[in-house]
């Protein structure tokens, strides 16, 4: 009697002193259970990605390219607003580097959107890192200048330094030198092509459509998403319409007219 007596005195200061066996494993049960609601929606039910992002249905997966893109580049340098190919297919390219939302990482890696980044040093800053996330998550990462300036005019010495100048910094943060390479406001010369060239660059990448608002604005031909097409979204600091919203606006349209996103990597 004596040693339970002893037993039961010492679990009571056990209780009052804050000493009992912790309750992390019911706390842990319920983080799991929050992070499962937050996955699958308040009901419980799972939520496809296609629903989350506000997609009226998923995403067709893009074909294997019928022809595999040359080993050298040429020269001149091909400069090239839409990819010639039957499949099905736009591209989607994102500018600058100045919005870096998680929420697009997230949007990338769910969707499995296969797109392009073409970053300039000035403008990505200290940012980095996020497009290191896009990277690990199946995001190319291209070259859009160091500093953003206007090419054309400039001389040969001016434009391999932001050119070969990027070149650089991408290999020292990805480890990668970009085979694609777009020129600010998509303004060029015989001397981007000729300094391009010679920084590695395989093809200078305009765009035939952009979405910089809620609807895609178009170039020059018809006014609609055509296979090939490649879509240029600016990177801004606004906040409406996001960089998730522009996404999302254009995937739908896409969608409408049968598309889906193609890899340009895959076929430049």
């Amino acid at each position: 009697m004596r040693r339970r007596g002893l037993v039961t005195g010492a679990l009571a200061l056990v209780l009052l002193t804050g000493c009992a066996p912790s309750v992390a494993p019911i706390e842990r049960l319920g983080e799991k259970a929050a992070q499962r609601v937050r996955a699958n929606g308040p009901s419980g039910v799972s939520v496809p990605p296609y629903r989350r992002w506000g997609l009226p249905e998923p995403l067709a997966r893009a074909p294997r390219p019928a022809r595999a893109r040359a080993a050298r580049p040429a020269r001149p340098l091909p400069v090239v607003s839409r990819v010639a190919t039957r499949d099905k297919v736009v591209f989607l390219t994102y500018d600058d580097g100045a919005e870096q939302d998680p929420r697009f990482v997230d949007m990338v890696r769910e969707l499995r959107l296969p797109v392009s980044m073409f970053l300039t040093d000035s403008v990505v800053g200290p940012g980095y890192g996020h497009f290191a996330r896009l990277r690990s998550v199946g995001a190319g990462i291209q070259n859009h200048t160091l500093d953003h300036s206007a090419l054309r005019g400039l001389p040969y010495a001016g434009q391999r330094a932001e050119i070969c100048g990027q070149q650089d910094k991408l290999r020292s943060r990805f480890g990668i030198r970009p085979r694609l390479f777009r020129p600010p406001y998509g303004t060029y010369d015989t001397t981007t092509l000729r300094a391009a060239a010679d920084c590695g660059v395989s093809a200078v990448v305009l765009w035939r459509a952009s979405m910089e608002a809620g609807e895609p604005a178009f170039a020059r031909g018809e006014r609609r998403l055509r296979a090939g097409d490649i879509v240029s979204v600016p990177s801004g600091e606004s906040t409406s319409p996001t960089l998730v919203e522009r996404t999302r606006g254009l995937l739908r349209a896409a969608q409408e007219r049968g598309l889906t996103v193609g890899r340009l990597e895959d076929y430049l």
